[in-house]
């Protein structure tokens, strides 16, 4: 009898002790769907400074992210794909510190393909947003973040957004947005707010912000004028770059050019008038109207300057209205084309090096003589 009944009563001494020989060793990484079914499950088991690596496959499901400095890594970018399925608010959703996400694809959720809410620290790296109803990234009441190497396509709102940080200290750097309503929006995103080298190019809109204080350096803006887009509520179509009663922004080194409405757009919003910002060494060639200065009566504008002698202040013209097609939804914009991998070894630093950014170049760029600012 005593050799029977020991294997039982082994294990219960194992189920006592909370163990079982099945559990997976939870060390600095965990693997999905090896270990864990899902990826929501690896973050719940996961503890503070865990990679979880997760393998090709199409996970449908949402994930929240609560636990410190996890990162979250796609083994291949374009094959590790969270899918909403047009039913799931938010493919990937940040709140916890110094998060990092990579190498995956988030596509078809009614809301937003990743976001980030009160993170500080966080990183969003080689990721894929398609088709997803609000924006690509969207990070707001966050600081401390970079948003890079990652490519936002049929956003109904902006293929990335930052918005209602100061000082924001978020660096927005070599990403692409296209086919979206909007390619980059900042609304109220201000202090150490950096746009760079990123192409926002054939969205309906390419740039729009309200912020104060912030860098846009290095950047092709151009042909926002794409009729298979997602119309965002207000309608705007053809517009590279709006300033909307932002203050002391730097837009330097841009390319802005074939946009078949407005290059450059300064505007009063409400009580907000454009003030202070300043323009210098970029090209803005080849649009429909190349600058527009269209601050009201009132919010008269102020010392908005494109070169040491050309500043605009006072009341502008009006803003033309816009004749834009009607859309598409956003669910049956294009699927995106394969996006490169994130290369092996360390990412770059998350200061922002502003100096390295030069002028961009466009296939049908007119020659740098027609630089303005």
């Amino acid at each position: 009898m005593p050799a029977v009944r020991a294997p039982y009563a082994f294990a219960a001494v194992l189920l006592f002790a909370g163990c079982s020989p099945t559990t997976p060793d939870l060390g600095a990484e965990i693997t999905v769907p090896a270990q864990f079914g899902t990826i929501q499950a690896a973050v719940d088991a996961a503890r503070e400074g865990a990679t979880i690596l997760v393998s090709p496959g199409v996970y449908k499901e949402s994930v929240e992210v609560r636990t410190k400095a996890l990162t979250i890594r796609g083994l291949q970018r374009g094959s590790v794909i969270i899918d909403g399925e047009v039913k799931r608010a938010s493919g990937i959703v940040l709140s916890a510190p110094d998060v990092s996400v990579q190498n995956l694809t988030v596509r078809n959720h009614t809301e937003n393909g990743v976001a980030v809410t009160r993170s500080q620290g966080f990183r969003i790296s080689y990721v894929t947003a398609s088709n997803n109803a609000l924006h690509g990234v969207h990070a707001t009441d966050a600081q401390h973040g970079v948003i890079e190497q990652s490519y936002a396509s049929g956003s109904a709102d902006s293929g990335f957004y930052v918005g209602q940080c100061k000082p924001c200290d978020v660096v927005v750097r070599g990403n692409v947005a296209e086919r979206n309503a909007v390619g980059y929006e900042g609304v109220n995103a201000s202090g150490r707010m950096f746009v760079l080298g990123n192409r926002f190019s054939d969205n309906r809109v390419g740039v729009t912000t309200n912020a104060e204080d912030a860098t846009f350096v290095g950047n092709l803006v151009s042909d926002n004028a794409e009729a298979l887009s997602p119309a965002q509520a207000d309608g705007a179509f053809g517009l590279g770059f709006g300033i909307v009663g932002g203050t002391k922004n730097l837009v330097a080194r841009n390319l802005i050019t074939r946009n078949p409405g407005v290059g450059v757009a300064l505007g009063s919003a409400e009580d907000l008038a454009p003030m202070d910002n300043r323009f210098f060494d970029n090209v803005i060639t080849g649009n429909g109207q190349d600058v527009l200065y269209a601050a009201s009566r009132r919010a008269p504008g102020r010392n908005n300057c494109f070169d040491r002698e050309r500043c605009y202040d006072g009341v502008g013209d009006p803003l033309p209205r816009s004749s834009a097609p009607r859309g598409i939804p956003f669910n049956q914009v294009a699927s995106p084309p394969l996006q490169p991998e994130m290369p092996d070894g360390p990412l770059p630093e998350m200061t922002p090096n502003v100096d390295k950014y030069v002028l961009p170049s466009h296939p049908a760029a007119a020659p740098t003589s027609a630089a303005v600012g």
